[in-house]
């Protein structure tokens, strides 16, 4: 690898590194109802309420806001299932495209429902312009809005004191804020403006966004083209942003209509990252404490710079099958290795998912860094606000390890972290562990299961591993040599997507309520520092643990196993 491609990546995450803040920043001031720089957007914000019949002014205790969000996410679901079952007769469709079956719009119903994004269709062949405007990138701003929102709720659970000091009987109504309220400043004041400046720069760039029918060409062999189009910049905007991921075209960000140049590809990255990078300090600044936000930053970072050391060694190391260094098998010359890797750690360390390159030709171990990101779950970065939710998820039970290690009483920014805040935290990180696990090895000894693998051997034990573990890590990605359109990929991976976003949502939320309800004890010689080098360490290894022990055996059967094979020139 040359300096030159280390300063492009030193640079790249400078830029991010910069702007994160200023972000975090922003993002707080427009939840907690302070002025900002779209404050002239509040008048409208208000109509919405209105028309919406939503009094902003009422707070939630966590079953409310967790039954607000599940009722929404619901009817999202039911609509966008609908509307892909029956594009066909709607509008917009100049290439004719008919409607999904019911597996395949379940299964995409879901996916973009709770960000996941995972496709098992090709954009340009099976969703017509108005399905791909008027439902995924609907549920784009949506989902990235639900994640957001989840997380405000644990951080004020995390920061307020109980009701109950403002009057008998009010310890019940512990409040998390207003549901609505948080979905529609997410949408407002943050994914709508950003989504706008890089739709704009995209189209810049070469990035389609047209509502004409595709175009028949004359390929120079002579042979009859069909050049897919459609509102591309606008889709991709947000789907960089909010998390999403879903391509409107086949192969992602790889296509040139979607990523044409360098600088749309750096505009992209950036954009991935952005919003997830940004929320730890805006986190920092709502606890009225920025170094806790500092801190978890660091322990994200770390794990970040960990994993793309790895994938760049691996797509430059030996390659045993062709007896050099460095592959550009399943990337774009455009683009080259060193951006291909960097995407590639940057799409799954985040719940992400969109591809510059193809995944299922990285080497077995550049490949099996991003399938242990999706294992970890939505903790490296994450989704944007689910990362957070994630991380504290796991901060919660380091905080109890560390605490029984000392001898200290386990606490968080003054709130003490008992049994039950420790039961659900447990839930939410091995529910999805064991979900991964039992469904991979479902369709690992499965006829149905096996019927839809390209390559034999360890490696198509990794495209199934991957498939499931980017389903319930609400990735979307996928080693693409996987056909997973068919009714038991498309039922079981769904069913992977509702349990990874709800299997913590649902307990993120209880803590919320659990924490929101205690008196916070004033720090003491006795309290174990959550804002230092120490406890990011201890943090970061307690996560790299956890993750090694659910899955090193099965990632030894799968991508291990074939980069010894691989360094012998056996590929499967």
């Amino acid at each position: 690898m040359s300096t030159a491609n280390w300063i492009q990546i030193v640079l790249y995450l400078g830029v991010l590194f910069s702007l994160a803040p200023f972000l975090g920043k922003f993002m707080m001031r427009v939840f907690e109802g302070e002025r900002n720089i779209l404050s002239f957007l509040a008048p409208l914000e208000r109509g919405i309420y209105r028309v919406s019949g939503i009094n902003e002014k009422r707070e939630m205790n966590w079953k409310q806001y967790l039954a607000a969000l599940v009722a929404f996410n619901a009817f999202g679901f039911a609509s966008l299932m609908a509307l892909l079952m029956t594009q066909q007769w709607l509008p917009l469709n100049p290439a004719k495209i008919p409607n999904m079956s019911w597996h395949l719009a379940f299964n995409t119903a879901v996916s973009f429902m709770t960000n996941t994004n995972w496709q098992a269709y090709g954009g340009e062949s099976a969703a017509s312009y108005f399905s791909q405007m008027a439902g995924l990138a609907v549920h784009n701003f949506l989902s990235a809005a639900t994640g957001v929102a989840a997380a405000l709720a644990l951080i004020r659970g995390i920061r307020n004191r109980p009701a109950a000091e403002a009057g008998a009987g009010a310890r019940a109504h512990a409040s998390l804020g207003n549901f609505w309220v948080d979905l529609t400043r997410s949408i407002l004041y943050v994914f709508i403006p950003l989504a706008i400046i890089l739709a704009v720069l995209l189209m810049s760039q070469g990035v389609v966004q047209s509502l004409s029918g595709y175009v028949h060409a004359t390929s120079l062999e002579g042979k009859e083209q069909i050049i897919p189009l459609g509102p591309a910049a606008s889709q991709i905007a947000i789907k960089q942003l909010g998390s999403n991921g879903g391509g409107f075209f086949n192969v992602n960000s790889a296509h040139p209509f979607e990523n044409p140049t360098p600088f749309s590809n750096i505009l992209e990255l950036l954009a991935i990252l952005l919003v997830p990078a940004a929320i730890p300090f805006m986190f920092g600044r709502m606890v009225k404490d920025r170094s806790q936000g500092r801190s978890i930053f660091a322990a994200k970072t770390a794990l970040f710079a960990i994993g793309l050391i790895v994938i760049l060694f691996a797509e430059y190391g030996f390659n045993g099958m062709t007896g050099g260094h460095g592959s550009m098998e399943g990337k774009e010359v455009r683009f080259g290795i060193s951006a291909s890797a960097l995407w590639a750690e940057a799409t799954t360390v985040v719940s992400n998912g969109s591809v510059n390159s193809m995944h299922d030709s990285f080497s077995p171990l550049g490949g099996m860094i991003p399938m242990l990101n999706l294992m970890v779950g939505e903790v490296i970065f994450g989704g944007v606000g689910a990362g957070m939710y994630g991380m504290l998820v796991f901060l919660f039970i380091t905080v109890f390890i560390a605490g029984l290690m000392v001898g200290r009483t386990p606490e968080y920014l003054g709130k003490k972290i008992e049994t039950r805040e420790i039961q659900y935290s447990v839930l939410a990180a091995v529910g999805q562990t064991v979900t991964v696990l039992f469904l991979a090895a479902a369709a690992a000894v499965t006829k149905v299961g096996l019927s839809s693998l390209n390559n034999a051997g360890p490696h198509g034990l990794s495209e199934i591993l991957y498939a499931y573990a980017s389903g319930v890590g609400n990735n979307g990605s996928a080693f693409a040599g996987l056909n997973a359109n068919t009714v038991f990929y498309n039922v079981t991976i769904g069913f992977a997507m509702l349990v990874g976003r709800f299997i913590v949502i649902w307990p993120v939320l209880a803590i919320a309520g659990s924490l929101g309800a205690k008196v916070p004890i004033p720090a003491s010689v006795g309290t174990f520092a959550t804002n230092n080098t120490t406890f990011v360490v201890l943090l970061v290894l307690t996560i790299v643990i956890l993750a090694g022990l659910n899955f090193f055996p099965a990632l030894t059967l799968g991508p291990i196993v074939e980069h010894f094979l691989a360094l012998k020139g056996m590929v499967f």
